[in-house]
């Protein structure tokens, strides 16, 4: 008889492997490779931009269905990939943690704090049986005390970025961000980087109904979605 796949480590998630790994979270990451790409821009000045891939698998669905982008809180949003289903339960906490936070302390909860929330459920579902873990990374991004822009991945572990993809053209799409971010990089340059990164990791031209697009101005930090309109507009100038 063959062994199983990791002499039967990975059978539960409470099992570490001789060599110290966790075979369920390593599955889950596998996840979010295979899931659509997603890309967060930092400026420093203006704000965060979020950009996702939407792949509409059929003429008969409704493109403004497919959701990849989701609104927390007035001052911040998040990109997900991975399973979606495991990200609409994060997002509900997530929105849920937010709103403890203005209802007891009368002020919008960190962009920080509520990433370290997110990591923390996530860590939980690593570290009990008879579940397994999340399978998706999010990217967070808000405005409080100035623009941030995190990312988390199945294991609860979360870091800080100027610029990150996650998803299946991570790779390709981060080897743009490392070459075009700058430093004085305002949020229409975010918007043109992370549409160029896209462009790289999309099947055929880009439009509206593959692309969706949302930013957080450090000006009046509010959360909005881009119009179709002004998706088009800035594909339209990124071509030029």
């Amino acid at each position: 008889m063959f062994a199983p796949p990791g002499l039967g480590y990975d059978r539960a998630i409470t099992i570490f492997s001789p060599d110290g790994r966790l075979f369920q979270v390593e599955y889950a990451i596998e996840a979010v490779r295979r899931g659509t790409t997603a890309i967060g821009v930092r400026s420093d000045k203006e704000g965060v931009v979020l950009a996702v891939e939407k792949r509409v698998l059929s003429k008969l669905v409704e493109p403004k269905s497919v959701e990849k982008i989701f609104k927390i809180d007035d001052h911040i949003g998040l990109a997900i990939a991975g399973l979606t289903a495991d990200a609409r339960i994060l997002v509900d906490q997530a929105r849920i943690h937010a709103q403890i936070n203005r209802l007891t302390y009368d002020e919008p909860i960190s962009v920080e704090s509520l990433t370290k929330r997110i990591g923390d459920l996530k860590q939980l579902y690593t570290q009990h049986a008879g579940v397994r873990p999340f399978g998706v990374k999010l990217l967070i991004g808000g405005v409080d005390n100035g623009p941030h822009l995190f990312m988390t991945d199945p294991s609860g572990t979360f870091w800080g970025h100027r610029g990150a993809a996650i998803g299946a053209g991570a790779q390709i799409a981060t080897e743009i961000l490392e070459k075009e971010h700058q430093p004085d990089l305002d949020l229409d340059g975010a918007i043109d980087i992370a549409l160029k990164a896209l462009s790289h990791v999309i099947e055929g031209e880009l439009d509206p109904t593959k692309v969706e697009i949302a930013v957080i101005r450090a000006e009046d930090k509010e959360f909005e979605k881009l119009s179709p309109e002004e998706v088009q507009e800035y594909i339209d100038k990124s071509r030029t």
